[in-house]
């Protein structure tokens, strides 16, 4: 079959990846110049979510204060924004929670899997790290975590309960004073460079013959029962500039899969379809290591503020500092006020748990924005227009969940049984709200 892949982020691009692999003719249509724009590039490097990854359950927004979550919340008078912070906060529930991972764990075992099988094929070099150490300041926070700790243990995953004295022995950058509660330690948990991984796998798909349309703004898609096509935005040159018109490009394929982050409600749009999934801006800090003897050896993470601290060769890169606003201001610029409040929050955890490890005053800036779903789980599903799929809204909780979600596509496409059960491709249908 033809398909046209919409989105070269890593859930395009992994897309592609195993749709090549099923037989399949595949082209990849992206409107930046390159792959791995967007919210990939500032990915913060948490490879797979555990329980206690996921941006919904227990932990998450206890409260509405940013110093104490993590989270910037400007609903200010959209009721649409705080009816899909209440929507998430319903999975305080401990058993709603175990329910609602229970049936996200098929999709992270399968990308598990899928990585696996890339790195055992290609000898791709993406900056992998192993180990990754969650931290907790008092111990209310650490019982709230409690039935993700306990989702661990039943799903077997590797990890350690470790007290304030031992957290600082695993991880000698992690100051004594202010006293922490205790940690999770999970010691094969991995981290990596989600960009430089999605450009790599780029070139595989380029030698295997995967077309690629760079620069290309997809404006619309047609979906008939014969065909499809995507309509593409005119080139203009410089002596276009005082044209009034130009004909549209269409592109056709017998499937096309919407993996196009941020733009894909706007291409479901122009069918007739709508999902509410809501615009959640993440930070990033990169930072060119300080001092080599105070840089961590593991990935610390803040569980309660989902802020992340990971080393990348000679940098560190720490990734939370969310601000969580109305639809229409999320699609703008952030004010320098907003701005500093969520960036401040970033340079508030380097300097908690990782203290001289980064130049903070050198760190480049980065944000962009990802979709989150109201109840947590990405958007992993064929449409009622059986020519057309859907791969997004992944959230911030791991890149590599893309890759599975990209084989369960690919085998929907090619008319086969996805390798998750069917409890876990309800959960992921786009009509589920």
């Amino acid at each position: 079959m033809d398909v046209i892949v919409i989105g070269g982020g890593i859930g395009g691009i992994a897309t592609a990846y195993q749709l090549r692999a099923a037989g399949h003719r595949v082209c990849v249509v992206e409107r930046h110049a390159t792959v791995a724009q967007g919210a990939t590039y500032g990915h913060g490097g948490a490879v797979l979510p555990s329980p206690l990854d996921v941006w919904f359950g227990p932990t998450f927004m206890q409260t509405r204060r940013a110093a104490k979550t993590g989270v910037v919340f400007k609903p200010g008078f959209d009721s649409e924004t705080r009816d899909f912070a209440k929507k998430l906060t319903e999975f305080h529930d401990p058993h709603r929670f175990a329910t609602q991972y229970g049936a996200l764990r098929p999709l992270v075992d399968v990308s598990h899997d899928v990585i696996a099988e890339i790195e055992a094929e290609f000898p791709l070099d993406f900056e992998q790290r192993t180990g990754v150490l969650h931290v907790f300041r008092n111990e209310r926070d650490l019982e709230l975590a409690d039935s993700a700790i306990k989702l661990l243990q039943s799903f077997e995953t590797p990890h350690r309960m470790l007290s304030a004295e031992e957290c600082v022995a695993a991880e000698p950058s992690i100051p004594e004073d202010p006293p922490l509660a205790g940690g999770v330690l999970l010691p094969d948990a991995r981290t990596a460079n989600c960009p430089l991984f999605t450009k790599l796998l780029k070139q595989v798909l380029e030698d295997d013959g995967v077309q690629f349309r760079l620069g290309r703004e997809v404006t619309a898609i047609r979906a008939e029962s014969q065909r499809a096509a995507v309509e593409l935005a005119p080139l203009y040159s410089a002596q276009d500039k005082g044209s009034k018109s130009r004909e549209v490009e269409l592109i056709g394929a017998d499937a096309i899969v919407v993996a196009a982050g941020t733009g894909t409600p706007a291409l479901l749009a122009t069918l007739g379809m709508s999902l509410p999934l809501h615009p959640l801006r993440l930070h990033t800090l990169t930072a060119p290591i300080a001092y080599e003897e105070r840089a961590p050896h593991l990935t610390i993470v803040d569980s309660v503020k989902r802020i992340a601290m990971t080393r990348i060769n000679q940098r560190m890169r720490v990734t939370g500092g969310a601000v969580l606003q109305s639809i229409a201001k999320a699609s703008k610029p952030m004010s320098e006020s907003l701005t500093h409040r969520a960036l401040a929050l970033l340079g508030q955890a380097t300097h908690d748990w990782i203290p001289g490890a980064a130049k903070v005053s050198a760190a480049r800036a980065w944000d962009g924005v990802r979709l989150v779903s109201p109840d947590g789980l990405p958007v992993v599903s064929a449409t009622s227009n059986g020519r057309v799929f859907i791969n997004t809204g992944h959230g911030p909780a791991g890149w590599g969940i893309a890759c599975g979600a990209a084989k369960v596509i690919a085998a929907l496409i090619s008319h086969e049984e996805p390798d998750v059960p069917e409890r876990t491709l309800r959960a992921l249908r786009f009509d589920r709200f």
